[in-house]
This record gives C-alpha cells, sequence and structure tokens, in this order.
C-alpha cells in the first residue's frame, strides 16, 4: 500500500508514486476509514453484552484506567469536544455507570466519577480484548504493531495541523 512518512518524501522521491496516485485503494486516508468502520462494527456485538456502545466503552476504558476526571480531561484523553463527549456521558450516568458532580476543589470543574456498577462492569470487559483479537483472527504482536504505526499517523497528522 502506498504511504509517506513525510511530505517531502513524495516530493524528493516521485518514482515512489503508484502508477494512479488517486487510485481509491492507494489512499491511507480510505483504508483508515474503512478500518475504523470495520473494527467499531466488529466490537458492537461484543459491547452489547456489557450494555455499551463502541464511544462509551471507550469513555469507560478512561474512567477505569484514570477516574476520577474532570470533563476537560476526559474529553482530552479521548479527543472529544465537549458536544460529543456531553451526550455520551448522560447516557453513561442515566445507566447508573457514572456520576457527574462540581469538583470540591474547583466548582468551575465538572468530575466524572465511576459508580460501584461502572468499576464493576470492568471484570466483564477484561472478555473484550481477547474476544476481539478473536474476531480479527490477529495475534497480540500484530495488533501491537498496528497499534504503533496507528499512534506514529495520529502524531504526525496532529503535528502537521499544529503548524498549519
Amino acid at each position: 500500500m502506498f504511504h509517506m512518512t513525510t511530505v517531502e518524501t513524495a516530493a524528493t522521491r516521485p518514482g515512489d508514486l503508484p502508477a494512479d496516485p488517486l487510485a481509491l485503494d492507494q489512499q491511507v486516508c480510505f483504508a483508515l476509514v474503512v478500518a475504523a468502520r470495520s473494527v467499531v462494527a466488529l466490537y458492537r456485538p461484543v459491547l452489547e453484552r456489557l450494555g455499551l456502545t463502541h464511544p462509551q466503552y471507550l469513555v469507560m476504558l478512561a474512567l477505569w484506567q484514570h477516574a476520577p476526571l474532570s470533563v476537560k480531561r476526559l474529553g482530552q484523553l479521548l479527543q472529544l469536544d465537549p458536544g460529543t463527549l456531553s451526550p455520551l456521558l448522560k447516557r453513561l450516568e442515566a445507566a447508573e455507570l457514572i456520576t457527574r458532580r462540581r469538583d470540591a476543589a474547583d466548582e468551575r470543574l465538572l468530575s466524572v466519577e465511576l459508580t460501584t456498577a461502572g468499576s464493576d462492569l470492568r471484570t466483564l470487559a477484561l472478555d473484550v480484548p481477547p474476544a476481539v483479537m478473536l474476531r480479527l483472527g490477529m495475534s497480540l504482536p500484530e495488533l501491537q504493531e498496528l497499534h504503533t504505526s496507528l499512534t506514529r499517523v495520529i502524531a504526525a497528522a496532529v503535528e502537521t495541523e499544529e503548524q498549519s
């Protein structure tokens, strides 16, 4: 598949470009979108057992690792804006998995905490990663390599966006 690590690579090595650099099947953006959509769909039946959607699962992962968190910090960790995060938190609160309350130290901050049910759900969630690995038919080293590559792509995209 066609990919570049920097813009300069394309400019300095035009011979590396595929015959049709605009072919759909050569686009990194297309592969990423289709992969993301496919993987999220693969999670759906696994997460249904927990009563979570994929975005809710990501919120819970962050909270299981770092709770309590301010809404602002949670948004930063998940790279979500408040308008996207707020409805997720409302649904998780309605499901009695989290609570939201003003931070005692700083009333301007809204703190998100796990309820007992939210904490207990983590035990069931331990089955999610192996179930996903099995559904993907990929080994842990393959998924770790993919994660490393995607993390590099994210960092490069963020860096480029910040320079613009």
